[in-house]
């Protein structure tokens, strides 16, 4: 079965709507894909405004700007459809929308990005609301993409997705009968950014800027320190740790933005690799190299990925960064995959990822074609 379906990913970083057309093939159970043709639409000021501001916004504006925000969604995969000369070919759309609130504790997450909105603007049956079961579950809600790494790129041992929150997940669990596991680690391009943007550069360019600096060893510490890190798996971060709580924090040490740079991006590697020691098996000296696919716009900042290879020598796991469209449209991809499976009513949220009850299958249809 062939399954043509279009995915749309807004990440915490704002640096666009991404939108991946693929075809997903599945026989007797095993999956795989081709990316057809994927973009990103990047934002405008304006609407990068909308999206950071959306929080602050009283119910009802909230509630518009979500409508109005599906209906820009629509508008961009019509444009999308358009341009690649899709007409006709597109069977459904798995859109996970931009998040947020999300508050797992009290079993609440909000993506803005009405579903409904897509589905009557697009005239394509619709997808959304991804994380909503898994949290009425009891579950983080987060991370999600593992079910697209288990049926779609499995042959790795870690994945690791360097976006607006750096995340990871291990497909080697012994303590867990082998079951997939997978948490936020930590802040990663939306405070590096952040901090880029406080002398007029949209991001650290390869990561330039930040080999230039000199980690800050307090400042390390003090970040390193903060509760979350000492919190079990499953757990997941909302979008304010890192522009509340950890940014204010390197901004008020009065560093050059250089050493900011630097001691962020260590920040980043240590934390993984504390991930990775966490999950350690022992590997012997003369066992297969184990490997950590890495993807995100983080993949693109050499000096963070040279650094990485660095403090994970001592693990024998290599760090592989594939080709540009998967790096750029991973996320993507799975939100279409996830739409799939929701669609075939099949389990596409993993409970030993995000500490539900159980496996879920997850997301909210529209239909847009009709009837």
């Amino acid at each position: 079965m062939v399954y043509r379906v279009i995915g749309v990913m807004s990440g915490s970083s704002l640096d666009g709507l991404d939108i991946c057309f693929a075809h997903l093939h599945e026989v007797s159970g095993k999956w795989n894909y081709e990316i057809k043709t994927a973009q990103c639409h990047p934002y405008s000021e304006k609407w990068i405004e909308k999206l950071q501001s959306a929080i602050t916004l009283p119910a009802e504006e909230y509630m518009l700007l979500h409508a109005e925000y599906g209906r820009y969604i629509g508008k961009h995969i019509n444009r999308f459809i358009e341009e690649n000369g899709l007409q006709y070919q597109v069977q459904l759309i798995g859109s996970h929308g931009h998040t947020t609130f999300h508050n797992p504790r009290m079993r609440m997450t909000a993506q803005l990005g009405d579903g409904s909105s897509i589905a009557a603007v697009t005239g394509i049956n619709t997808v959304s609301e991804l994380r909503s079961m898994d949290i009425a579950l009891g579950g983080e809600g987060a991370p999600i993409v593992p079910i697209g790494e288990k049926l779609l790129l499995g042959d790795h041992s870690y994945f690791l997705n360097l976006g607006g929150i750096a995340n990871l997940s291990t497909h080697y669990s012994p303590e867990n009968n082998g079951a997939i596991q997978a948490y936020d680690v930590c802040p990663a391009n939306r405070v590096l950014n952040l901090i880029a943007n406080s002398v007029g550069k949209e991001y650290d360019d390869k990561g330039e800027m930040a080999s230039r600096g000199n980690v800050d060893t307090d400042l390390l510490a003090e970040i390193d320190s903060l509760d979350y890190y000492s919190l079990p798996s499953p757990k997941s971060l909302a979008n304010d740790f890192g522009t509340d709580i950890v940014y204010p924090m390197i901004k008020s040490a009065g560093l050059s933005v250089e050493d900011s740079l630097r001691t962020m991006v260590e920040h980043v590697v240590l934390q993984i690799k504390k991930g990775v020691r966490s999950e350690e098996r022992g590997v012997r000296s003369d066992e297969k190299r184990e490997t950590m696919l890495v993807t995100g716009g983080g993949a693109f900042n050499l000096f963070m990925i040279d650094r990485l290879r660095e403090v994970l020598k001592d693990k024998n796991l290599e760090v592989v960064v594939p080709e540009r469209n998967l790096i750029e449209f991973k996320e993507a991809l799975i939100m279409g995959l996830i739409a799939v499976l929701r669609w075939r009513e099949e389990s596409n949220v993993l409970a030993s990822v995000t500490g539900a009850s159980r496996d879920s299958i997850g997301g909210a249809v529209y239909l847009g074609q009709q009837v």
